[in-house]
């Protein structure tokens, strides 16, 4: 159902959902400026969960503070039951293999081939040394993409869809139980967005994974999303499924599907 800011967030709690997240109270300053001021959120095991918000929110703020990108000043993360605050660094790395970040720019490495980028996690997060076992992981990652094609090719060489797609496989490669993604529609046209959506849709599937996805891209929200929650005033304002969302009657909120 459709909560308000003045309201506690129901969450989709129950004996079959665990959280595989739990923000609690989470504050973060720049300065002088709050940008998330009390932030209560559950991610539960095997659902997407959208993050909606104008520009200047803190959507992608937010996701930055779960993968210790950007240290939060007040509140609690709890990451697959730990509670990040104490843990010891080697216990933090060990939390965050388990989480495979899509930026927004695919943060690929343009000076090493499609391959090189692949192996690169395979190499430094997982210490694997075996060029065959590594040789099948980026032939399964690329085909589950559709990039069979693209092994020995530069990133400057694919597309803007291909480079999202590419930077999905290498999130992918090590097989993270939570996903993370910041816009990964931005700058695509229709029918590209629409594809990286349903890969999105399809690692949910296959993996069985449980993601936040952040995002301007109403058709994504769509496509994807279990559940919505949307961002106002450093808060989560309103929480509920899209059709709840698409067809409330709160000008504000209608907003975001017009």
């Amino acid at each position: 159902m459709i909560s308000d800011e003045n309201e506690s967030i129901e969450t989709l709690e129950s004996p079959e959902n665990s959280a595989v997240i739990e923000i609690q109270n989470l504050k973060k300053d720049f300065g002088n400026k709050t940008v998330l001021r009390d932030i209560n959120l559950i991610l539960n095991k095997g659902e997407n969960l959208v993050i909606l918000g104008q520009s200047g929110t803190g959507k992608s703020v937010l996701i930055k503070c779960i993968v210790g990108l950007i240290q939060i000043d007040e509140g609690k993360l709890i990451v697959l039951g730990e509670d990040l605050s104490t843990l010891k660094e080697k216990e933090l790395i060990q939390v965050y293999r388990k989480i495979g970040f899509l930026f927004q720019s695919g943060a690929l490495y343009d000076s090493m081939t499609v391959r090189e980028n692949l192996e690169f996690p395979l190499k430094r997060q997982l210490r694997m040394k075996n060029q065959e076992e590594m040789d099948l992981l980026v032939k399964e990652a690329l085909h589950d993409v559709g990039l069979d094609d693209a092994i020995d090719k530069s990133p400057s060489e694919l597309s803007g869809g291909m480079r999202k797609r590419l930077g999905l496989a290498r999130t992918l490669i090590v097989k993270p139980e939570i996903m993370l993604y910041d816009e990964p529609t931005t700058g695509l046209d229709p029918i590209t967005s629409r594809e990286i959506s349903n890969l999105i849709m399809e690692v949910q599937k296959n993996h069985t994974t449980s993601s936040i996805i952040i995002t301007h891209d109403i058709e994504c929200a769509r496509l994807t999303a279990n559940r919505i929650i949307v961002i106002k005033d450093g808060v989560c304002a309103v929480e509920g499924i899209f059709s709840e969302l698409e067809n409330s009657t709160d000008p504000w909120i209608k907003s975001f599907f017009e």
